[in-house]
């Protein structure tokens, strides 16, 4: 899978599930700020990529991820292992 096809299913479940404005999806974006994310959403966000790409992440997997970018990479990193 391609990034910038990893980078599009992110931003539409980003969109769908956590109700994120479009405009907010910027790959400098700090993740947690951007999304407005707490410890509850961080599990909805495992289980939302779990179930799109069928890869699993760990709570270690989340230690250097600060933007978007980071967070777009890491699961590409993870899909094309």
């Amino acid at each position: 899978m391609e990034k910038a096809e990893i980078i599009n299913k992110i931003n539409d479940f980003l969109i769908d599930e956590f109700e994120v404005e479009e405009t907010e999806l910027q790959p400098d974006a700090n993740l947690k700020e951007a999304l407005d994310l707490d410890s509850l959403d961080y599990v909805d966000l495992v289980v939302a990529v779990e179930s799109n790409f069928g890869v699993k992440l760990i709570g270690e997997d989340f230690v250097n991820i600060k933007t978007l970018e980071d967070f777009y990479t890491l699961i590409d990193q993870k899909v094309n292992a």
